[in-house]
C-alpha cells in the first residue's frame, strides 16, 4: 500500500483488465450499442412462488412474448401471451398481471410525456379464453387492475375513469380535469420529477374504493418552450412549473366509493405536500404521508374510510429534510415497517399499528440502500446495504426482531435482488468494475447460487481485445474527510511521465458516482480517453450519499459550496502527484454535475484550465420548488445561499476554456439556465464555446445526437487538455 498525498487501494476482487491486445474504443461503437449488456426485462414472480415471467422480444418476427419459467429448473414452461397471436397488437412494451394472474394489461403505442409519465393504448388479455379487450379508444395514463381483476381504473385528460371488464361499461369518476388547471389521479410535473411517482390513485384492498390526489395547479406559474420541429412555424409546449419560492399546486385527498358513486374529501389540515398514499391490508384503512413545504416535518396518518377517522401514527422531523421512500410495508396486523435516518444512518424500523416503536431492526454506521420485503413465514426482512463498504451493495436478511442477520451475497461489487413471491428464491443481479452483469438464481435462506441464468461473458471476451485499463478505487483525504474515488489511467501508464487529468462528477445530494459496478456508456468513453493519454478520475465529495446523514446533509442551505470546495481541493491533491500535469486539469458534468463543473472552473480558476457543463443549473432560482427548497429553503428565506453558490454570478472569474451545452426542450433544467449564463458571459466579455440542441430534452439523445455531442466534447478535451 503506497501513500502519496492520497491513500490508494484497489478493492479485493477487482482483477487487472490490462490486455496484450491494443484495439481502440470508438465513439461510434460506444454510442452504437456495441457494448450493450444482456439482461432480464420486466421480471415478475408468479404468486405461487415457483415460477416467474419475463418480457422477451423476438427480433425475427418483431413480436413480444410474456414467457413463464420455472425457478427450480430455469426452463421455459409456457408462453403466457405472444403478440404474434394477437391481430390487434403488433408488439407490446410492458405487461402487468391482475391480482389473480388471470389477466394481463398490455401496453402499446406508448408515448413519453416527461421523465416517468407516458400515454399509451392498453389492452386486457384474458389467459383463460384468450380474449383481448381494448381499455379505451384514447391514449390513456396509468391503468391499474382492481384487486379482483374485474375492473381497470385509468386517467384520460386529467380525469379518472373505471372500465368494468365484465359488462364493458365505463364510469367517469371525476369531471373537472383540465390541462394546466386540475389534475385528478396523476401527479403534476414537479411531483413526478421530484417525488418520483405518476399514478396518484390507489384501489382499496377489496376494490370497493379508490383514493386519489387532486392537484389544483391553476395558480402555478406557466413555463413555455419553443418546439422547432419540421414545420414552417415553431410551436410551443406550455406547462405548469413552480420555480423555487413560487406557488405549488394545492393538493387534496379524496376517496371514491364505487357502490354509491360518491366522492368525499379527507381533511388533512395544513398538508402542503402529499407525497405518498397507500391502502393497508384492512380495506377500510388508507395510509397518507403529509409533508410541510420545508420538507423537514413528515406525518404518517391512517384514515379509516368507514368511520371517517384520521389518526396520526408517526411524526418524523429533521433539522434539514426528511427523504420520501417507497419502503412503507404493512403487515397483516397493520403493524408496519419503515425506513428512516433517525439515528444518523438509513435503517429499518418496526412499529405497531398505533405508531409505537417495536424495534429498530437494523443499526450501525452504514446505510440500508434498498428494502426488498418481509416474509411472514420466516419472519425475516430482506434488504440491500453498504455494510461492506459504501461503494459496494450486498444482500442481507434479518429477523423482524433484529436478530439472526445473514449476508446472502458473496462477491464484492453490486448485488441487487428480485425475490420470488414466497421468498424461497431470488434472482440476483451482480456486477463489479471488472465483471459485467450476471444473473443467477439464489436460495433465499443462505444466498447460495443454484444456477446461472444470464451472463455477459461474450462481452467480456470481446473487451479482452481492447487496450483497456482497470478502474482503480481509492480514498482521497480532502477537507478532513476520506472521499471515495476511482481513477482510470492509460494502459501503458508510465509513472515517470505526466498526464493531463479530466475529472468527472455529479455531486448532487445523496447521489453516488463512485460505485463498484459495471461500465456505463460514459465509462467506455473514459477508457477511450485513457487510450488517448488522459488520466480520468471521479471523486464523491461531501453531500453525496451512503455515508450517513451528516455527510449528506452538510450541504443543506448551501448547495454548491462544500461540494465545489471538495472538487477543487481534490484536483489540487491530484495535481500534486508526480504523474499528473497540474497545468492541464479539466472537469465536466451533466445537470447537477454541470452546475458543479461551471462553479469549479470559475471559483477554481487557479486549478482547472477547462470545463464542460451539459444541461447545467446556473442559478437555483431557476429550478423547481420541491428539489431546490428541500435543500435550500426558499430564495426569500435564503437569498445568500442561492446567490453565493450559483455560477451565473461568478462568470467574471472565468479564465480557462469553457464548453456550455443544452437542449432547447429540456423540461427539467430549462435552457433558460444556459441562455442567462451566456448573456452573463457575454456582458463580462468572456470567450467560451457553446452548443444548443434543438428539441432535445434533458437527456440530449435521439438519432446521432449523443454521438455528435460526445464527438464535440472529445475534440474540446483534445484541443484544451491534449498535447499542445
Amino acid at each position: 500500500m503506497k501513500k502519496l498525498s492520497l491513500t490508494l487501494f484497489v478493492f479485493l476482487g477487482l482483477s487487472t483488465l490490462v490486455f496484450a491486445q491494443d484495439q481502440k474504443f470508438s465513439l461510434e461503437e460506444i454510442w452504437g450499442g456495441a457494448f450493450r449488456t444482456e439482461g432480464m426485462d420486466a421480471l415478475h414472480s408468479m404468486d405461487n412462488g415457483k415460477q416467474y415471467t419475463v418480457l422477451n422480444f423476438d427480433r425475427s418476427t418483431r413480436s413480444s412474448n410474456v414467457d413463464k419459467y420455472d425457478y427450480a429448473t430455469l426452463e421455459k414452461v409456457a408462453t403466457v401471451v405472444s403478440s404474434a397471436d394477437l391481430d390487434a397488437i403488433d408488439y407490446f412494451t410492458s405487461y402487468t398481471f391482475s391480482g389473480d394472474e388471470s389477466k394481463l394489461l398490455l401496453a402499446t403505442d406508448v408515448q413519453p410525456i416527461y421523465r416517468h409519465s407516458t400515454l399509451g393504448k392498453y389492452f386486457v388479455y384474458d389467459t383463460a379464453d384468450k380474449s383481448l379487450t381494448l381499455v379505451s379508444e384514447h391514449l390513456i395514463q396509468e391503468p391499474a387492475f382492481s384487486p379482483a381483476g374485474d375492473k381497470v381504473a385509468y386517467v384520460y385528460e386529467n380525469n379518472i375513469y373505471v372500465k368494468d371488464l365484465t359488462g364493458g361499461e365505463t364510469t367517469q369518476v371525476t369531471n373537472d380535469g383540465e390541462k394546466n388547471a386540475i389534475i385528478n389521479g396523476i401527479t403534476d410535473w414537479v411531483y413526478e420529477e421530484e417525488f418520483a411517482f405518476v399514478r396518484a390513485f390507489e384501489w382499496s384492498a377489496d376494490g370497493s374504493e379508490i383514493a386519489f390526489i387532486r392537484f389544483d395547479e391553476t395558480e402555478v406559474p406557466e413555463f413555455s418552450m419553443d418546439v422547432f420541429g419540421q414545420s414552417l412555424y415553431p410551436g410551443q409546449s406550455v406547462f405548469k412549473y413552480p420555480k423555487a419560492g413560487e406557488k405549488n399546486s394545492e393538493v387534496s385527498l379524496h376517496v371514491y366509493a364505487l357502490s354509491s358513486g360518491a366522492t368525499k374529501q379527507i381533511d388533512l389540515g395544513d398538508a402542503y405536500y402529499i407525497p405518498r398514499i397507500q391502502w393497508t391490508p384492512d380495506a377500510d384503512v388508507l395510509s397518507v404521508q403529509v409533508l410541510n413545504r420545508h420538507q423537514n416535518d413528515l406525518k404518517l396518518y391512517l384514515y379509516n374510510s368507514d368511520a371517517g377517522k384520521l389518526d396520526l401514527v408517526l411524526h418524523e422531523t429533521d433539522k434539514a429534510y426528511v427523504d420520501i421512500t417507497d419502503n412503507l410495508t404493512f403487515l397483516e396486523d397493520n403493524s408496519f415497517i419503515w425506513t428512516s435516518e433517525a439515528d444518523g444512518y438509513n435503517h429499518i424500523y418496526h412499529y405497531d399499528k398505533n405508531g409505537k416503536l417495536k424495534k429498530q431492526v437494523t443499526q450501525g454506521p452504514w446505510e440500508v440502500t434498498a428494502y426488498y420485503g418481509y416474509d411472514p413465514k420466516s419472519k425475516r426482512i430482506y434488504y440491500q446495504s453498504v455494510e461492506n463498504g459504501s461503494v459496494n451493495r450486498d444482500i442481507y436478511s434479518v429477523k423482524l426482531n433484529g436478530k439472526g442477520k445473514k449476508r446472502l451475497s458473496a462477491e464484492e461489487g453490486t448485488h441487487n435482488a428480485t425475490f420470488s413471491a414466497d421468498f424461497t428464491y431470488y434472482i440476483n443481479t451482480f456486477s463489479s468494475a471488472d465483471t459485467p452483469y450476471r444473473y443467477t438464481l439464489n436460495d433465499a435462506k443462505n444466498g447460495e447460487v443454484i444456477k446461472e441464468i444470464v451472463n455477459n461473458d461474450q462481452l467480456k471476451k470481446a473487451l479482452a481485445n481492447y487496450d483497456m485499463s482497470e478502474k482503480e478505487f481509492s480514498t482521497l483525504e480532502v477537507n478532513g474527510n476520506e472521499l471515495n474515488m476511482w481513477m482510470i489511467k492509460p494502459a501503458d501508464f508510465d509513472p515517470s511521465k505526466q498526464y493531463p487529468l479530466l475529472m468527472y462528477q455529479y455531486s448532487g445530494p445523496g447521489s453516488q458516482s463512485v460505485a463498484n459496478r459495471w461500465n456505463s456508456a460514459n465509462d467506455y468513453w473514459y477508457h477511450m480517453l485513457a487510450q488517448k493519454g488522459y488520466v480520468v478520475a471521479c471523486v464523491d465529495g461531501r453531500g453525496t450519499g451512503f455515508k450517513g446523514a451528516d455527510f449528506k446533509k452538510v450541504t443543506y442551505r448551501e448547495l454548491g459550496k462544500y461540494e465545489v470546495e471538495d472538487q477543487i481541493e481534490a484536483a489540487r491533491k491530484l495535481g500534486a502527484l508526480p504523474y499528473i500535469d497540474a497545468e492541464r486539469m479539466g472537469i465536466w458534468g451533466w445537470s447537477y454535475g454541470g452546475f458543479m463543473s461551471s462553479n469549479a472552473l470559475f471559483k477554481g480558476n487557479d486549478v482547472f484550465s477547462m470545463a464542460i457543463a451539459v444541461a447545467p443549473v446556473t442559478s437555483w432560482r431557476f429550478y423547481d420548488t420541491v428539489y431546490t427548497e428541500r435543500y435550500m429553503r426558499t430564495p426569500q428565506e435564503n437569498a445568500s445561499g442561492y446567490d453565493d453558490n450559483s455560477p451565473i454570478n461568478f462568470v467574471d472569474q472565468l479564465e480557462g476554456d469553457f464548453l456550455l451545452v443544452h437542449g432547447t426542450a429540456d423540461d427539467n433544467v430549462h435552457v433558460q439556465n444556459t441562455m442567462r449564463m451566456v448573456e452573463a458571459l457575454v456582458q463580462a466579455n468572456k470567450q467560451f464555446d457553446w452548443a444548443i440542441y434543438p428539441d432535445k430534452n434533458h437527456g440530449i439523445y435521439g438519432g446521432n445526437t449523443r454521438l455528435q455531442l460526445y464527438t464535440k466534447m472529445t475534440r474540446f478535451i483534445d484541443e484544451h487538455l491534449g498535447d499542445k
